[in-house]
């Protein structure tokens, strides 16, 4: 069996961080299985569908590196839905409803005063045929319904959560069209999981109980069952996947020059037995993804450990995969010098000034500004061509008796303009002799009044 997965986003809104998380998921486990990962555009809301969503959606898989294998779009099956519909309404498992919102409402508020499920009465499947007809010439046009089989439990083992057990007549009958002819969520999602030959979905334990009517479609419909993983839902600050949370989108975080690597490195290990570690591609992630490894309680997401776990991979990546983001005068060469020093790659170009640029002299100590006289005489008969810093300092040392941070602060202070940095051993010989003696003696004639 070849498995296949889906991840069927709706274009009224840029993915946020829990799309990316169900979108993740599927993509990790069919790259394990051998499988395809499909994409499905779930635009039947005509209304607020827009195209532009349709390719904000491609472009985020694409920089999230996370390539579909196919991709449909429910506008453009419509016939399919039809055809589907009129084989379960002859077999007399969809039904015409007629009660306006407002009657259903007061129906639930009615049950749930009396302590009990709002579950939908049915009322609808005592209409004749006679008073169907007239209601529809009286200008009513009716939702639809699908029939719920009351004969059994409905029963599943989810990948996550395990067996599974929902009595039907606890569930109300779901709507899968409107009185418009639109169709809702439920049936054309079903149709196409049959239809694509889906094996696996993967999803947030909130459509659990869409699970248990959609099993029933798939019976209805004489068609395998796929097996299902509901994973648990994340939770941020503010609680159960805040409005904050279920708004934060790529662009957000690539504008806060968060790596796309971090962001699955995060999302494929929360709420798992897993510890969320840095990752340089995604084979890690590919080959640990198990559902046995998922667990029930919420997975939470913080924006500061993604930042940590951001910096961590930054200090990770080979020269070859960000070059192209770099200045050009970030080259192979200096890279790894600031690489650790980086908590996101485009702080990179914050090194062009220590490395080549003008900096301003810093004020010092007379004592200090005297010592870094004495680094001035001492770096000019110093080989570059070797180890000049640790030259310098051991010269520096013997000469002065300095050691510690009175030894190396004033000489990092001269030279970059800061009091910390990366190692001076690899940095110095990128400032280069001549740019380093005129920042020293710049620093010694520049003194603190008192």
């Amino acid at each position: 069996m070849t498995v296949i997965t889906r991840f069927a986003p709706s274009p009224t809104g840029k993915l946020h961080v829990g799309n990316i998380r169900a979108a993740l998921h599927n993509w990790l486990w069919a790259r394990k299985m051998g499988g395809r990962c499909l994409l499905r555009i779930d635009d039947t809301d005509t209304e607020r569908s827009e195209e532009r969503f349709v390719e904000s959606i491609r472009a985020d898989l694409g920089w999230l590196g996370l390539p579909m294998d196919g991709e449909v779009r429910q506008s453009e099956r419509f016939g399919l839905y039809q055809a589907k519909f009129e084989e379960l309404r002859a077999a007399g498992r969809v039904y015409p409803a007629f009660e306006s919102a407002q009657e259903l409402d007061l129906r639930r508020k009615v049950l749930l005063g009396r302590g009990l499920p709002p579950v939908y009465d049915r009322a609808a499947l005592a209409l004749t045929p006679d008073e169907i007809a007239a209601k529809e010439a009286a200008g009513e046009r009716p939702h639809w319904r699908f029939r719920l089989d009351h004969s059994a439990p409905i029963e599943w083992t989810d990948l996550v959560r395990g067996p599974q057990h929902f009595e039907p007549h606890l569930l109300s009958d779901p709507v899968i069209r409107r009185a418009d002819g639109s169709w809702l969520y439920m049936l054309p999602s079903v149709i196409d999981d049959i239809d694509m030959g889906v094996t696996h979905v993967l999803r947030g334990e909130d459509h659990v109980s869409n699970t248990a009517t959609q099993l029933q479609m798939f019976a209805a419909l004489g068609a395998p069952l796929p097996q299902f993983a509901h994973m648990a839902l994340m939770t941020g600050s503010e609680g159960k996947l805040s409005k904050r949370l279920g708004t934060i989108g790529i662009s957000d975080f690539r504008e806060a020059g968060i790596e796309a690597l971090a962001i699955n490195a995060m999302l494929a290990r929360l709420g798992t037995s897993d510890p969320v570690e840095p990752v340089t591609d995604m084979t890690p992630l590919i080959e640990r993804f198990d559902f046995a490894h998922f667990g029930r309680a919420p997975a939470r997401f913080s924006d500061e450990e993604l930042k940590g776990l951001n910096a961590k991979i930054v200090h990770h990546l080979p020269y070859e995969a960000v070059a192209d983001r770099l200045p050009a005068a970030i080259t192979a060469q200096v890279w790894p010098v600031i690489q650790p020093n980086l908590a996101r790659v485009s702080e990179a170009a914050d090194w062009l000034a220590v490395l080549g640029g003008d900096l301003a002299a810093p004020q010092l100590t007379p004592d200090d500004a005297a010592y870094v006289t004495q680094a001035t005489e001492a770096l000019a008969g110093i080989d570059f061509a070797s180890d000049p810093w640790h030259a310098l300092t051991s010269a520096l040392k013997k000469a002065t008796g300095r050691k510690g941070k009175a030894l190396f602060l004033p000489l990092r202070l001269a030279l970059t303009g800061m009091d910390h940095g990366p190692d001076m051993a690899q940095l110095l010989p990128l400032i280069g002799r001549d740019r380093a003696l005129a920042r020293l003696r710049a620093a010694a004639s520049n003194i603190a009044s008192a």
